[in-house]
This record gives structure tokens, C-alpha cells and sequence, in this order.
């Protein structure tokens, strides 16, 4: 197969092109909490995003591409959306989940917002069943390994490193996602070769 034929044929398990398929790093982990991915639809085709990556990796996670959301996709079970408080944001006040509701962790569904600080934010705006939602305040960060995107702040983490973050710290196992995370730096590592060959 020649390169140009190469580059273009699409993976089939990760959608992305053979040329850059992630499939070499996905790391199945067994999950209690449900995940769902809201992803920006500029994110899908963003050679550096992680939220495929995660979601192919969380057998229990639902990935959905969108700025509005049917208020339906948030039926049934208790929602908690991991994001930061927004004060200045101009939005109601947040409340964040509370330590009983976070030790029970049935029924618990965790929303993840895959963006941009900037795109993110603007979802949140756009879908107000997102900001009644109690938030998830994460502890204890470590630095991320993200080291192919622009952070907004020092302990900023992409998707994927705050998802496993969340569920190690809701699910009290934060050691059963770092294979996950190991496979992770794999990536990074590999996409920072590949912009530095092609700047």
C-alpha cells in the first residue's frame, strides 16, 4: 500500500486515519460509574484530543458530539459534571456534589465536557440541564502529561487524565486506571514525535 492510499483509509475502530489510529492505546479498565463524553464537534477530528481514546477504554462511557444536548440524554440516574467552579462566568450559583452522594456512587452517571476551556464553557452556557447539575470538585491533581496542548492553568488536565481522575477518586481505586494512563503518555509521546517531524 502506498503512503498516500495509506493516509487516507480510516480505521474502522477508531475512526481516526490509519496513519494516526489509537487503537495501539486503548486499555480497557472495568469502571462502576457511568461516563458520559459531550464533545465539541471541533474536537472530533483533532489529531491531539483524547475523548476517543477514553471513551474506547471505558466500557461503560457513551460519547456524543454536539454544543446543544436534548435535555433527555440526561434521564434517569443521579448526573455529576466534572468542571470547575465558574464564578465570573455569569452563571448560577454551583453547587458541587455533596461527600454522601459522593460515596454512593449507584446510579451515578459523571458528564465530561471535551473542549477548549473556551469551547467548554460556551457549552455549558448553551445547555442550562448542565449547569443544574451538581459539579465534581477533583483533589489532590497531579501534573499533567499533556504536554502536546496549551494549558490554560498549571494543573489543567486533558479529558482523559480528569475522567480517570474523577472515577479513581469517586470509585476510591485511582490505581485501577493507570495502565489507562500509562498508555496515555504512549500517545503523547508518540503525537509529540510526529508534530516535531511535522511542525
Amino acid at each position: 500500500m502506498n503512503t498516500t492510499a495509506q493516509k487516507r483509509a480510516i480505521c474502522q475502530a477508531c475512526l481516526r486515519p490509519a496513519s494516526v489510529c489509537i487503537c495501539q492505546w486503548v486499555r480497557p479498565v472495568q469502571h462502576e460509574v457511568e461516563v458520559l463524553i459531550l464533545q465539541h464537534p471541533l474536537e472530533v477530528n483533532h489529531a491531539k484530543g483524547t475523548a476517543r481514546l477514553l471513551h474506547m477504554s471505558l466500557p461503560r462511557s457513551r460519547l456524543v458530539t454536539g454544543e446543544v444536548f436534548d435535555e433527555s440524554l440526561f434521564e434517569g440516574g443521579r448526573h455529576v459534571l466534572l468542571y470547575p467552579d465558574t464564578p465570573q462566568a455569569g452563571l448560577p450559583a454551583t453547587e458541587f456534589l455533596s461527600p454522601a452522594d459522593a460515596a454512593d456512587i449507584d446510579s451515578l452517571c459523571l458528564v465530561v465536557l471535551d473542549g477548549t476551556w473556551r469551547k467548554s464553557l460556551k457549552m455549558l452556557h448553551l445547555n442550562p440541564a448542565l449547569q443544574k447539575m451538581p459539579r465534581l470538585s477533583l483533589k489532590d491533581l497531579p501534573a499533567s502529561n499533556y504536554r502536546i496542548r496549551k494549558a490554560r492553568l498549571p494543573h489543567q488536565l486533558s479529558t482523559l487524565e480528569a475522567t480517570c481522575a474523577a472515577l479513581g477518586q469517586l470509585e476510591g481505586d485511582a490505581g485501577r486506571f493507570q495502565p489507562l494512563l500509562e498508555a496515555f503518555d504512549g500517545f503523547v509521546g508518540k503525537q509529540r514525535a510526529r508534530f516535531v517531524r511535522n511542525p
